[in-house]
């Protein structure tokens, strides 16, 4: 076996996913991937290995069920996600990596990040990851599922990408502690329909997925 694929295994297991070898493959290549960037481009402040599995790769991979239900309970065999202010791809490769049916879109103002991306996507062999170099506020293309991993408030995460939403599109936001003060002050044009608890294997802090969805306007 490779270094950190038994702990990659039995995170895996721990979270109830059932992945293919070759997707194995391509986690354990991401996160070679990051070690070798960070050490020239500073991609994430994380820089041991084993600290990097944990906090970065299952704490990623937590989020996949909990879309996968979601795309399921929208009846959406294929999908569009656009990860914002992805930085070094999380959690958006690992989704890209996990869930071939989805084309994700992972975009950062970092030209540098952006182009990590693009690496991953060749060097892991994933046809449906895209980087983008743009600001959020300036993408117009409609997206199913906006997801942000420790980005922004709930407040300027939705506003600000707002515009990359489908008219029936979703935001699932990343968050650590249960973030009841943003939540109390979300705009008026989102609103939350859903919050989850996720259990990282092997990460003792609080962690939850807050969904969120457009309002509709009020009947005058």
């Amino acid at each position: 076996m490779r270094p950190r694929e038994p702990e990659l295994r039995a995170g895996l297991s721990a979270l109830q996913l059932d992945l293919g070898d070759v997707q194995v493959g391509q986690l354990l290549d991401y996160l070679d991937l990051i070690a070798k960037w960070t050490q020239v481009y500073n991609l994430t402040a994380v820089r041991d290995p084993a600290v990097m599995l944990t906090h970065h790769l299952l704490d990623s991979l937590a989020v996949i069920r909990p879309l996968r239900r979601h795309l399921a309970q929208a009846g959406l065999q294929r999908a569009s996600l656009l990860d914002v202010g992805s930085g070094a791809g999380l959690p958006g490769v690992v989704i890209a990596a996990c869930c071939p049916e989805v084309a994700v879109s992972c975009v950062d103002t970092v030209a540098k990040k952006a182009a990590f991306i693009k690496q991953a996507a060749l060097a892991l062999k994933l046809p449906n990851l895209t980087g983008i170099h743009a600001r959020v506020e300036n993408l117009k293309e409609p997206f199913d599922v906006v997801c942000s991993r420790a980005f922004a408030s709930l407040h300027d995460f939705t506003q600000w990408s707002g515009g990359a939403l489908a008219p029936s599109g979703v935001w699932m936001a990343m968050k650590g502690k249960h973030p009841a003060d943003e939540m109390a002050v979300l705009p008026a044009t989102a609103e939350v329909f859903h919050v989850e608890q996720l259990i990282v294997p092997g990460l003792d802090a609080e962690r939850c997925l807050i969904w969120m969805r457009p309002k509709a306007a009020e009947p005058a």
